[in-house]
């Protein structure tokens, strides 16, 4: 059958079972021994070269799937497996698994795919975070030398233990490769392709249809994946900011519920000495760091000059102000300014300003009279949502981009079997479909239906109606043929039948049509098989020819009697009477070729009726015509029609011995016959006795063949 279904997707689905497996068991190995290694790729190496792409791809994305189950950061390398999958298909078909040498070109192409494309996936991830990671110990080693930037250490560190890794990775899935017979990927009935194959890769003008179809699926899920990540992000956005405006509002309250009201006066005039001060201070230490996320906490009281600070928390990086200070109102906050004089509660607030991209929440601080004598305020860095936001995406562009691939590859694997391969087999098949011969068709009509496609849909209705259309259009030729035959015979009869009406009226010629045909296809082969004139000795002007040759006397019609069946010599008069039965029987062929004017045969029966008593010298009739202006089948005639004269017997004389007949031909080749011809006739001297003989044999109506 075509086109394998489910008979082969057991096996299929076992080898990558199996290499999902292998993966699975390197990775825990190394990571229970605590190698600085990961092995988990061998499997998805031997996979991809067994198996081709689209298995080694399966077996890439499903290990990173199952290794998440213990370590939950390997879901987002499923695009670099499904890479390495890749290369290690291309790797193995152009024999790079095969030669030692090349072995190195290998490692080096599946460390810098697991190495360096990698890190920066790991560095886009979790940036400088190195905790836990296997390459963590040599990153710090080549960070503290000094001259590299962690980013570059890290970078390095990755890919020399993924060198090493590859190494091994590589040995083992070569060295396993070397016990699996050539021919498995037939058993299997896995997809793989090696070298060229005329079906699969037939040209197609205007572009193949496996780049089409690949646009398109890449298109269609590039933009859905695009849409959907776009609205995955301002939701991720949205929630992230929501759940900050709700941490900064309620460290905010929290603050404020701390505060003394009536002690804020005594806090700005006597600063950090005022009673109770450090304490609330310590206290609002500790809610800022309940919550990591908050960057700065301080309490203002807001007047017309600017920000009076009451508290304000020093961090690492920025010192606090002190209290008392006053801070001028920054320009993002000019349209809040009416609201924060008047103690109202505001929403929290975004700004970019000189303490740098901030969300800031607000929390008014009442007395007991109900006026509002400061706000307790929290920061958080807005900059803390941006990095979250890029790893977000990293990790989201990483997961899309092994799914995609994966989905991509099993599509224009479906779409190879079910579409591209089937067009291209029924094209290849067509294309040398052969029309030449009855055997042929056959041939080719059988290798048309061997195609056996089974897609289920409109392919396979294309298939079956093609190969209905092959068969009819087969048979349609073949009943074609036979009636052209039988015409051809019904032809052939009528030819004869009409020249034997003519030659009837002559009673001395006996059976000269039907001999000087013979004798002239005794030529015409003899001339083909050496060679002379190929161009234009075909099998279809011999046949032409020879169908034609009856014809060649068809004139004599219009001459008398007395004069065809005088016994002794004709008179000049009569004579010339005689040699009109050539413009006759030219003149009366041309009519016919009236009807059907692009006519081979009836043009060399014209030929032959007029030119037959021509001489090479140019000393014959009707036109005086010398050498190669008599036509070729009219030299050929001419000793046919002699010989024959020569040796049949007639009224007025006995036939003369094969020898002297064949003696005067020769003498003729030069003056009366084309020395060419002449030579080719006398050259099938035998061939020449056995038809002159079975004419004997058989008496005036000939061999049974010709009868």
């Amino acid at each position: 059958m075509f086109i394998k279904k489910f008979r082969t997707a057991i096996p299929w689905g076992l080898l990558c079972l199996a290499g999902v497996a292998c993966n699975a068991l390197g990775a825990r190995l190394v990571s229970l021994w605590g190698l600085p290694l990961y092995l988990d790729s061998v499997g998805t190496i031997f996979v991809a070269a067994v198996g081709g792409y689209l298995p080694g791809i399966a077996v890439g994305y499903l290990s990173n799937l199952v290794n998440s189950v213990y370590n939950p950061v390997s879901v987002f390398y499923c695009f670099v497996s499904v890479l390495i999958a890749l290369a290690a298909t291309v790797l193995y078909r152009k024999g790079f698994f095969r030669k030692l040498p090349d072995a190195p070109l290998s490692i080096l192409a599946f460390a810098l795919i697991g190495g360096v494309l990698g890190g920066l996936l790991r560095w886009t991830l979790y940036g400088a975070d190195i905790a836990g990671s296997v390459s963590g110990p040599l990153t710090m080693r080549l960070y503290e030398g000094g001259t590299l930037s962690l980013f570059s250490a890290k970078l390095i560190a990755d890919f020399l233990i993924d060198l090493l890794d590859k190494a091994l990775t590589f040995s083992l899935a070569a060295l396993a490769l070397r016990f699996v017979p050539y021919g498995l990927e037939n058993a299997l009935g896995v997809p793989v392709r090696r070298g060229a194959n005329p079906v699969q890769d037939a040209p197609a003008q205007g572009g193949s249809l496996r780049v089409k179809i690949t646009l398109l699926i890449s298109l269609s899920i590039l933009l859905i994946a695009a849409s959907g990540s776009f609205i995955t992000f301002l939701l991720y956005r949205q929630a992230v900011v929501e759940e900050n405006v709700k941490t900064g509002r309620g460290v905010a309250e929290l603050v404020a519920s701390i505060l003394d009201p009536d002690a804020i006066d005594r806090y700005l005039t006597e600063g950090k000495s005022a009673e109770g001060y450090l304490e609330t201070e310590e206290r609002m230490f500790r809610i800022r760091a309940s919550s990591p996320e908050i960057q700065y906490v301080y309490v203002y009281r807001i007047l017309p000059d600017g920000c009076h600070v009451v508290f304000d928390l020093e961090t690492d990086n920025v010192p606090g102000s002190e209290p008392g200070e006053i801070i001028p109102f920054d320009a993002s906050f000019s349209e809040y300014i009416p609201a924060l004089l008047a103690g109202e509660p505001i929403e929290p607030i975004i700004s970019d300003d000189s303490f740098g991209w901030l969300l800031t929440a607000y929390a008014p601080v009442y007395n007991d009279a109900g006026a509002c004598v400061c706000y307790a305020a929290a920061d958080i860095s807005m900059q803390t949502l941006r990095d979250n936001e890029t790893r977000f995406m990293g990790r989201e562009l990483s997961l899309f981009l092994g799914f995609f691939i994966l989905i991509l590859a099993l599509a224009l694997w479906l779409a190879d079997e079910y579409i591209i391969t089937p067009v291209n087999a029924i094209a290849h098949a067509f294309g040398l479909f052969a029309y030449d011969s009855e055997e042929a068709r056959a041939k080719s009509v059988q290798a048309v239906r061997e195609l056996d496609i089974h897609t289920g849909d409109e392919i396979e209705n294309l298939y079956r109606a093609i190969l209905k259309s092959a068969g009819d259009t087969v048979q349609y030729i073949a009943d074609s043929q036979k009636k052209a035959a039988a015409i051809a015979r019904m032809q052939d009869g009528l030819i004869v039948t009409l020249a034997d009406l003519v030659e009837s009226r002559d009673k001395c010629t006996g059976d000269h049509v039907r001999k000087t045909a013979a004798y002239a296809e005794v030529i015409l082969k003899q001339m083909q098989k050496d060679g002379i004139h190929p161009e234009e000795i075909t099998d279809d002007f011999i046949k032409e020819m020879v169908s034609a040759a009856p014809l060649h006397d068809v004139g004599k019609i219009h001459v008398p009697d007395a004069i065809l069946n005088k016994p002794g010599r004709l008179t000049e008069e009569e004579f010339a009477i005689m040699k009109g039965h050539t413009t006759a029987g030219r003149d009366i062929i041309s009519q016919v070729m009236k009807i059907a004017p692009d006519s081979v045969y009836l043009r060399e029966a014209r030929n032959l009726a007029a030119c037959h008593h021509e001489r090479w010298d140019g000393s014959g009739y009707p036109a005086g015509l010398a050498g190669e202006e008599i036509p070729l089948s009219a030299r050929i005639m001419a000793v046919a029609d002699v010989f024959d004269a020569l040796v049949s017997r007639r009224s007025y004389k006995p036939g003369f011995p094969f020898e002297k007949a064949m003696q005067i031909i020769r003498e003729g080749s030069g003056s009366h016959f084309d020395p060419q011809v002449a030579e080719e006739f006398l050259r099938a001297e035998d061939e020449v006795r056995r038809v002159e003989e079975s004419f004997e044999e058989w008496g005036p109506l000939g061999p049974p063949e010709t009868a």
